[in-house]
């Protein structure tokens, strides 16, 4: 695994750079917006490898967080480096993080190539490891509490916050399992597939 690069930018354009790291010339595709310097400037980048078949493709970051952020991105459904770079070049590693933890549609949809279902499954399978970033001084996350403890009351909460109208939340809720013992999380997904389907 390639986790680092320290060299002198050769060129540069929107989203990569070319990096000689003694006398050999890496390729290394960044979020949008990141200061990389004119040809001749030193750089470091921390790096993530992705490894296909036909492909071994660098991604470069100015600090471990934001490679970090990365890595986690790709652990979403249907999200790859494509578009998790693309998230991390429009939001930023704080943006992204505040509009996952204050659950944020809108602001994700921004993203070029994230539609409104996809925003809403990022935040589904983001919001709890994101969430312990709310300590880091992530701002907005403050806000985001669990304002009671039956898990419908949260469910029902976060529907409202992704944008649904009382009454789509009432029906999804009616139709949702929901016996003792289900959680929040897993109400909340079957909400999600009983409101993809209306």
């Amino acid at each position: 695994m390639i986790a680092m690069l320290r060299g002198r930018v050769v060129s540069s354009g929107i989203g990569d750079v070319v990096v000689d790291v003694a006398g050999v010339g890496y390729q290394v595709h960044v979020p949008a917006g990141t200061p990389v310097g004119p040809p001749g400037a030193e750089l470091t980048l921390h790096t993530h490898l992705a490894v296909r078949e036909d492909a071994l493709t660098l991604y470069g970051f100015a600090d471990p967080a934001g490679r970090a952020l990365f890595t986690t991105l790709l652990g979403v459904t249907g999200v790859g480096p494509k578009l998790a770079l693309a998230a991390l070049g429009t939001l930023g590693s704080t943006g992204l993080r505040r509009a996952v933890v204050t659950e944020d549609v809108d602001a994700l949809t921004v993203v070029p190539g994230l539609g409104k279902k996809s925003a809403q499954r990022m935040i589904l399978e983001l919001r709890e490891k994101l969430g312990a970033l709310a300590a880091d001084g992530v701002p907005g996350a403050a806000s985001v509490s669990r304002a009671s403890d039956d898990p419908r009351t949260e469910v029902r909460q976060a529907l409202a916050g992704l944008g649904y109208v009382p009454a789509e939340v009432a029906a999804a809720m009616d139709r949702i399992g929901g016996g003792d013992g289900a959680s929040a999380e897993d109400l909340l997904r079957d909400a999600l597939k009983v409101l993809a389907t209306q």
